[in-house]
């Protein structure tokens, strides 16, 4: 299934995306894509339902964030073996931080540079969403906790980042710095996750091409680290890392500008485009 949260942000309804690319309406039998919907009976119950007989949705409408209730963003830095190899030591565990859930926006709402920013910059992730609570789980059954998967900008100011002192969440979690979506995939349409293309593109100009096979470590081995570390409750987030590409690592570097435009792709998965700007 495609979980989807439509409608204007603070106000978004529940909906699924059809065989046939139409949104169509759950609040008649689900109050919200949360964590009581990612339990595994949850969305058997969901799979049950006749797709094609719940209201279509007209028009276009905005696509939110398609989880509510993301308790905590727990994200690797440098999983991707062309990355940590430009310039760092390949861990021999997962770089882990955490990005302020605050930081939430849809797939295409604007990502919106703060004061101060210089050197915003991008970075597609496959993101992970927890559907059971993961407490020291073995990375053989670690992806039994997952609901499912969706495309993630970890959208970085790097000056906030590296030049204001050695942690990094200052430049990761500013407002509209996780676009996240468009959609939710269950994990059952998802038959390996380490076999995902992933793109991103500025303006047009592609700027990231890889496959999730070439990460450090693999989205169980992910679920299995974090969880050693901290409990993962139904509805956290887990993104995997980024591959080559970023403008910080570029020559010469490449910054955001209010006016460009990304778009970021991994199959299966569906597609964002979000346009950068100022804060108001």
């Amino acid at each position: 299934m495609k979980l989807v949260r439509y409608g204007r942000r603070g106000r978004e309804r529940p909906g699924l995306i059809d065989a046939d690319g139409v949104l169509r309406d759950l609040a008649a039998h689900v109050p919200d894509i949360g964590p009581a919907t990612l339990a595994p009976k949850a969305l058997a119950a969901l799979r049950r339902l006749d797709a094609g007989a719940l209201p279509a949705v007209p028009g276009r409408p905005r696509l939110g964030v398609p989880v509510a209730g993301v308790g905590k963003i727990v994200a690797a830095g440098l999983n991707y073996r062309a990355h940590a190899a430009a310039g760092h030591t390949l861990p021999d565990e997962p770089i882990l931080f955490l990005k302020a859930p605050s930081a939430l926006c849809g797939a295409r709402d604007a990502v919106r540079l703060p004061p101060g920013a210089t050197r915003g910059d991008w970075e597609v992730e496959l993101a992970l969403v927890i559907g059971r609570h993961a407490r020291a789980v073995p990375a053989a059954r670690a992806l039994d906790h997952v609901a499912g998967y969706c495309i993630a900008n970890d959208v970085s100011e790097r000056g906030f980042q590296f030049d204001r002192g050695p942690t990094w969440d200052k430049g990761k979690s500013c407002d509209t710095f996780c676009p996240l979506g468009p959609w939710l995939v269950t994990r059952d349409e998802v038959p390996d996750p380490q076999a995902l293309d992933l793109r991103l593109s500025v303006d047009g100009e592609l700027m990231q091409a890889s496959n999730t096979a070439d990460m450090l470590f693999t989205c169980a081995e992910l679920v299995a680290c974090a969880s050693r570390y901290v409990t993962l409750h139904p509805g956290d987030v887990l993104l995997t890392g980024t591959p080559p590409g970023s403008g910080f690592l570029q020559s010469p570097p490449h910054y955001l500008r209010p006016g460009q435009t990304m778009q970021l792709s991994i199959a299966g998965l569906g597609m964002q485009r979000s346009r950068v700007a100022r804060q108001a």
